[in-house]
């Protein structure tokens, strides 16, 4: 089997499971291109959706790539071209266009391919047994230019270069102490912790978590700030403005 990319939804809250049992959820070719679609259509709803939760099937976030599937197209570079220009990005990209809130759930295996799937999300939690690398300089290639910045950028050059030059594989607390995680919890606590963060966030005004989210790419990707300020206020009358507002002033909880 290919795996797949499953999308529930349960009211507000959306989860992105990643699944390819037997091979800690790595990513096939199939399941790159569900990515992309499945970030589309998150990307394309309303404001009733508020936060996604990205996880893995089984324990384990993600393992890297299907090496499996790898001679069959790997040896030709018009076809390694398209692999990670196209496929690979595309899912990638697809995440990191999406305005709604992501929060990974990240267990056990987090490789390569995970690491750069966890660097597209906005908060991530892991489990203290979890671990962090992408040592494909073993497998004999090296990490795709556009994926390479987006890891260096999200868990830093320094580590990235650890990861990449020296095959280093990572703890939990070690990527906490520098910056990639946001909390590490007991195994058993991951998923619980994740869940009452995406519901925390569900609970806050979704067109400011959509505009925010738009700011910090448009200042991740070095816009000038004349050209995101000329749009950031066109949310002035907005019903989540006035509600929230209004209840503060009220004293009482808004309803967004």
């Amino acid at each position: 089997m290919p795996g797949r990319v499953h999308l529930a939804i349960e009211h507000t809250l959306a989860r992105v499971t990643l699944s390819h049992p037997g091979k800690f959820n790595a990513m096939s070719r199939a399941m790159w291109r569900e990515l992309k679609a499945v970030f589309t259509d998150l990307q394309a709803r309303g404001d009733d959706l508020r936060c996604v939760a990205v996880a893995g099937e089984g324990g384990h976030f993600c393992a890297g790539g299907d090496i499996a599937e790898y001679p069959d197209f790997r040896f030709d570079e018009d076809a390694l071209r398209d692999f990670h220009e196209n496929e690979v990005w595309g899912g990638l990209g697809a995440m990191l266009a999406c305005d709604l809130p992501l929060v990974a759930q990240i267990e056990g295996n987090c490789m390569g391919a995970g690491v750069e799937i966890a660097s597209c999300c906005d908060i991530r939690v892991a489990g203290s047994g979890a671990r962090f690398g992408a040592p494909i300089a073993r497998l004999g290639f090296p990490m795709a230019p556009r994926e390479a910045q987006l890891v260096a950028r999200e868990a830093g050059a320094a580590t990235a270069r650890e990861m990449l030059l020296e095959a280093a594989v990572l703890g939990a607390p070690e990527m906490q102490a520098r910056g990639f995680l946001h909390a590490v919890r007991p195994d058993a606590e991951v998923a619980a912790d994740v869940q009452a963060r995406a519901q925390r966030i569900a609970s806050l005004a979704p067109k400011a978590a959509r505009l925010n989210k738009q700011t910090l790419r448009a200042l991740g990707a070095g816009q000038p700030i004349d050209t995101v300020v000329a749009t950031a206020y066109r949310y002035a009358d907005h019903a989540e403005h006035r509600e929230g507002i209004a209840a503060f002033l009220a004293k009482r909880q808004p309803v967004f």
